[in-house]
This record gives structure tokens, sequence and C-alpha cells, in this order.
């Protein structure tokens, strides 16, 4: 996707994980504010072997009314209990081209990583014939190292859902968040569950953090992301491809925070993420484990 605003969480994930901040009551009329300037290198799409490396402004925000802004996703958390959280929220998909995923919006967190950066290199091959729909022939495709040449662009979609996340103790919690409108035609659904260990210091100004996700699609998000139409094969060289619904991604990573002052904070995020299931086989996707590298410096007030 092309670059839309340079805001990049640190999740992601997965790329594609859309993250709550915790429950932390607030004075009325108070908020909690990250800015910053932060590096990514992550793959240039889910499924990509090139990565792609730039400089991102990095913010995030919550306030005592509930609500909150972190990367692309905004919310609100409506429950008064502090082992429960739950609300409605929002999640701006961005946009893929030929040259990739697009950044994303971002929070201080850094915990879920989009993509972005400069253009794959160009298709240097005459397309073959394309395969059999449903079943991919990556042997028989001729196209050259971008893959999405050829593609058509998915357009960047406003996402509507809820999320609920569940305390299994203080520092243990279950995420789980469902995103109804994505995908080429709107009407792509991403389920995200994930277990996050939340951070605990190490020493005064050092604390760690562990997290894990699975992704759930339907057949429509999938087809916008890795399905490959007959007439994409025909533009493209990639055999067509038609993939059902399912689970289709995982991630693992590790965040670190180093609070250099009362104000000033250093995260530190690696990520492994996998395309699964029915994804996985796409004839887009050149390599199916990938890794996701970031730091950032933040300003809080």
């Amino acid at each position: 996707m092309k670059i839309l605003l340079t805001f990049v969480l640190g999740a992601a994930c997965a790329s594609a994980t859309a993250r709550t901040p915790s429950v932390n009551p607030m004075p009325d009329g108070s908020r909690d504010m990250y800015v910053g300037l932060g590096f990514v290198s992550s793959p240039a799409y889910e499924g990509a072997r090139r990565p792609r490396r730039m400089a991102v402004p990095v913010l995030q925000g919550e306030w005592s009314t509930g609500v909150f802004i972190s990367g692309m996703n905004a919310g609100v958390h409506l429950s008064d209990q502090p082992s429960l959280e739950f609300g409605p929220l929002l999640s701006l998909q961005a946009r893929r081209s030929e040259s990739g995923n697009g950044a994303a919006l971002g929070g201080a967190s850094l915990n879920s990583m989009t993509d972005g950066g400069s253009p794959l290199a160009p298709v240097g091959d005459t397309p073959t014939q394309p395969g059999t729909p449903g079943q991919p022939d990556k042997a028989a495709r001729s196209a050259g190292p971008n893959r999405l040449s050829g593609m058509d662009v998915v357009g960047a979609r406003l996402q509507a859902g809820g999320f609920v996340n569940v305390y299994l103790s203080p520092s243990l919690r279950l995420t789980n968040s469902v995103l109804y409108g994505g995908g080429r035609d709107a009407n792509g659904v991403l389920w995200n569950l994930g277990i996050q260990h939340v951070a605990q210091q190490f020493s005064p100004h050092h604390s760690v953090s562990l997290s894990a996700a699975v992704s759930v699609v339907n057949r429509h998000h999938n087809t916008s992301f890795f399905g490959v139409s007959p007439a994409e094969s025909l533009r493209s060289g990639n055999p067509a491809y038609a993939p059902g619904g399912g689970l289709n991604g995982a991630s693992a990573g590790l965040r670190w925070h180093w609070a250099l002052s009362p104000s000033w904070l250093l995260i530190n995020n690696v990520q492994a993420t996998r395309v699964l299931g029915a994804a996985q086989k796409s004839p887009l996707v050149e390599r199916p484990n990938g890794f996701v590298v970031s730091t950032a410096l933040a300003y809080r007030f």
C-alpha cells in the first residue's frame, strides 16, 4: 500500500492486530499522551521476502472519558471493572498497492507493527498462463521479484467492531477483538485473539512484556490480500488462487521499555510473524515467516 500517515504502532500485526490500552483509572478531565519518533524494519507486505526500513512518528492518547486512540485504532473503554475491558472499536485498514503495504497510524506502545517504505523492484519477465483457480502452481509463474505488480489495489477501509479483554491475573491478559468492513469490497471479517504478559519491571527503569496472537478471517478478507483472480493472473503472472477463510496468521513478540526520565521513554520491539492456513499457500507469499524490529523515543505529557 502507498503510505498514508506515517504514525506507526510497534503490533503489530501482524500484522494486523488491533490493540487497546489497558484500563488505567484517570482523574476527570485528564489525559495521557505520547509523541515521538521511531525506526521500523518490517516485510513490505504480509508474506513478502523484501524488508522495508523507515523512520516514523509515533502517537498514542487516552482520556479519562475512556476514549483512546492507538495507531489505526480508536475506541471507548466502557467497563469499570479492573479485570475486564470491553467497548466499541474502529480501525482504519491501510491501502495496499503494487508497492506493498502503506504505513499505518500507531501508538507509542509499539506492539503491533505495519509496513511502509520504498517500492519493490519492478517485474522483469513475461507472465505465463495462469494456473487453475484454487490450485496455485508456483513453478509455472515467471513474474519478477514484485509479486504485487499487476495485482488490484486494496483500498483503505474503515472497519468497525468491538473488543473484550480479560485479565487472568494482574500481569496476564487475554485479548479479543472483531472487526468488519475490511478487504477490497469492505466485507472482510478479522478476528484477533491474543495473550499478553503485561510489562513487568526488572529494575527501576526497565520493564519487559511478552505477547502472542493468532488471527482468523473470512473468505472475503483472505481473497482480498492473498487471492489472485483470473484477470490479475493474466496481468501479474501469478497463478490464479481463491483461498477460503480460517486461521491466517500468528505472531509472538517481546517489548522492552526503558524509562530514561519521568517524561522520556525508549521503546524497543521484536516480533516474529507467520502466515498460516490458506493464506500461506498463496502465490503472493514469498516467505511465510517474517520479523518486525522497531525502536522509538517517546515523550509523555
